[in-house]
């Protein structure tokens, strides 16, 4: 019975060693990898902004996109409520964390978007051209899908009314369905599109809309509810208690 015991003993002893050494190794290599991971999360969003920005080219190196975004893309920070520029909250500021905190962040009214509170500031992205003007708006968007939010960047021309790109980069949506939310088909739609009409949201995402109305975005084939949530998305972003008194101001020419 007791040699039973004692090898039961060192049974459970060496299970509980190995246990230690792996989230030793584990907790380690996750410490290691932190300032890697932070700086692939960077480049990951500077290059999706340099794609809304029509400024990423296939096989650009690390150091071409942190390079170019440098150069063309000035990032500022907006109070939403007046849709004026303010200063940066913090050095480390994330607008998707703000939105946690009661704070820094306000409850979303009368909205099906999807989530229940934003951040009161809001990151935007400024792409200038060689002369040194604005030439679009880089707007960071996210809402609700068939199964989960959506993120993604709405670039507006520099006249506050006029789309150039959606992007989306991160979502959760039915492969060959609401995940044709990422085909650059689809998003090319949106190209020249337009967001108000007589200082009203009227941008739409319509099943069998016309190409050639200026507010109306086809919806992605038997993706409805995705197509529905890209539609409230960009109608709440765009409007009101988001960043809709920021582009009808057009603050960057100031």
């Amino acid at each position: 019975m007791s040699a039973k015991k004692e090898t039961l003993g060192k049974t459970v002893g060496v299970v509980v060693a190995v246990c230690l050494v792996c989230s030793i190794i584990v907790s380690g290599a996750a410490v290691g990898l932190r300032s890697q991971q932070q700086a692939n999360a960077k480049l990951d969003k500077q290059t999706n902004i340099l794609t809304a920005a029509g400024l990423y080219k296939m096989g650009m190196s690390s150091d071409e996109i942190d390079a170019t975004f440098k150069e063309f893309v000035q990032t500022r920070y907006v109070d939403l409520s007046t849709g004026e520029f303010t200063e940066k909250p913090s050095e480390d500021y994330d607008m998707y964390k703000a939105a946690k905190e009661d704070e820094t962040s306000i409850k979303v009214e009368g909205s099906n978007v999807g989530f229940q509170r934003r951040a009161k500031v809001a990151s935007v992205y400024l792409v200038e051209d060689e002369a040194g003007d604005v030439s679009r708006v880089i707007l960071p968007v996210h809402g609700s899908g068939l199964w989960d939010l959506m993120y993604g960047f709405l670039a507006v021309k520099a006249d506050g009314q006029t789309v150039k790109e959606l992007i989306y980069y991160q979502q959760k949506e039915t492969p060959g369905l609401g995940g044709e939310v990422q085909n650059p088909s689809w998003q090319a739609k949106w190209d020249g599109k337009k967001l108000y009409k007589d200082g009203d949201v009227a941008i739409e995402v319509k099943k069998n809309a016309n190409p050639e109305n200026p507010y109306s975005v086809d919806a992605l084939s038997g993706a409805t509810l995705t197509s529905n949530g890209v539609e409230n998305t960009i109608q709440y972003w765009v409007g009101e208690q988001g960043f809709g008194p920021f582009l009808k101001k057009q603050a960057w020419r100031s």
